[in-house]
């Protein structure tokens, strides 16, 4: 018995997601079709330069202007940023750094010393456990 394997696709915006670029700057042709698992690791292996334009100047999708900027995807609405940003108009923002954005970068790095500190518990708490076993 032979089986019959297919071959796995997922949608333009699926694959821009994994691919880090916003949609709605890629070419049609990309738009319009469906991304095989193949098609995806080409892309990612050898960048077409449409692609490695999107990458360097955007504009950017927002979990890519978020880390950019060292926000969270909900800081970047609590900021007002809605809209895809292009690479220059988030190097204005990091240079300008308005109080929004210190604030939001002040949250996020509290978030990441929280769940840093939580980890460490967590992993003294599991050390405890198994020494207690032993």
């Amino acid at each position: 018995m032979k089986s019959h394997q297919t071959t796995q696709t997922m949608k333009p915006a699926t694959a821009a997601k994994k691919l880090g670029v916003y949609l709605e700057a890629t070419p049609a042709e990309f738009q319009a079709g469906v991304v095989s698992r193949t098609e995806l690791n080409e892309l990612q292996a050898n960048p077409p330069e449409w692609l490695r334009e999107l990458r360097r100047n955007g504009p950017h999708p927002r979990p890519v202007v978020a880390a950019k900027l060292g926000v969270s995807i909900s800081g970047l609405a609590r900021g007002g940023i809605t809209d895809p940003l292009t690479t220059d108009q988030i190097e204005t923002l990091l240079t300008d750094r308005p109080e929004w954005l210190q604030k939001e970068r002040a949250t996020q790095a509290e978030v990441r010393r929280e769940t840093a500190r939580v980890k460490k518990k967590n992993a003294e708490l599991d050390e405890q456990k198994r020494g207690s076993r032993a």
